[in-house]
């Protein structure tokens, strides 16, 4: 497990317990994990949050910092799940395992939720892997470019070329007919 963690001493607004900050920063970084592809995102979660209780007292900045700092943990801990999988693949559940758990949810609206995560999945993947970071961490994480910049370890500057670049190449997508929304 590598996650790089930066030198701190002070916790996000004072008095704000561990449940709380878990409350309001896990919903974007799962949101986050699944745009990047993260099979099992709700146990990456969970580790990013482990990492977070373990490393808190090292913690110095505000709340911006602090989400800044998570969602580097996260994608840190994705990377690291990334690499898992491809050395250790898992087969599929056979027709007949899923056929024993029977027809959940709403098909329908399953099918329709699986059409628009397919396109936006083929657009995120005509991006390189550092532009589809920058893109989920700005538009998902809703992280400021320095925000971004911390969490990937790049300069700001990196980071606007970065979104600019993997927006030019979406709009091209689109203009090309590509992927329609």
């Amino acid at each position: 497990m590598t996650s790089w963690m930066p030198p701190v001493t002070q916790i996000p607004r004072k008095g704000t317990s561990h449940r709380e900050l878990y409350r309001e920063t896990a919903p974007g970084v799962d949101r986050y994990l699944r745009a990047r592809g993260v099979r099992d995102a709700d146990d990456v979660v969970g580790d990013t949050f482990v990492n977070v209780v373990r490393s808190i007292d090292r913690f110095a900045g505000g709340e911006i910092a602090f989400r800044a700092w998570v969602f580097a943990i996260a994608r840190n801990r994705a990377t690291d799940e990334l690499r898992r999988v491809i050395r250790h693949p898992s087969a599929p559940a056979s027709a007949e395992e899923l056929e024993t758990h029977g027809p959940q949810g709403d098909v329908e609206g399953e099918a329709m939720e699986g059409l628009a995560s397919e396109r936006i999945g083929r657009l995120l993947d005509a991006l390189t892997a550092d532009q589809r970071d920058v893109l989920l961490l700005r538009i998902i994480g809703g992280l400021s470019i320095d925000q971004v910049a911390a969490a990937v370890g790049r300069k700001p500057g990196a980071v606007k070329m970065l979104q600019a670049r993997g927006l030019a190449a979406i709009r091209q997508e689109i203009q090309r007919g590509a992927v329609t929304l």
